[in-house]
């Protein structure tokens, strides 16, 4: 599988985020990330559980873009469990959020995220960001 082509799960509860997300992405050169907008729908996927058993459908990503800030089941949440199991514990995952607390950026590394970064507010710079998350964490894996 090329870089180009790697799957990445999005997990981001707001739909226009998301969407902003896939097109910056794309724009960077990089398939369209799978979007799971619920925390607990990630927790299936990546655990390959009930409608995401099928790997060929629903393939294990090579990279996780996380949302720190979600109803329910909280970005936090995702990655600490995802840190507990075995399978998972070495997927890059990276916090992939609008605030830039240094609080949060400082809970992310201990709860066990690669990297933590703060969305651009332009979106030239956002896909200057993917392109680099994608460079960094897909082409050079």
């Amino acid at each position: 599988m090329t870089a180009a082509r790697a799957t990445i799960l999005l997990v981001d509860d707001d739909p226009d985020d998301a969407e902003l997300t896939k097109v910056a992405f794309r724009k960077a050169g990089f398939a369209n990330p799978i979007v799971v907008c619920e925390g607990e729908d990630a927790m299936h996927y990546l655990a390959g559980d009930g409608q995401y058993a099928d790997r060929e459908k629903f393939p294990l990503p090579q990279l996780v873009l996380l949302d720190r800030a979600m109803p329910g089941m909280t970005g936090w949440e995702i990655l600490a469990w995802l840190r507990r199991c075995p399978e998972l514990k070495s997927l890059p995952v990276i916090i992939l959020s609008g605030s830039a607390f240094s609080g949060d950026q400082e809970k992310a590394k201990a709860l066990g995220a690669n990297a933590y970064e703060v969305k651009p507010q332009e979106f030239e710079q956002f896909v200057k960001l993917a392109a680099e998350i994608g460079d960094f964490w897909l082409r050079g894996a």
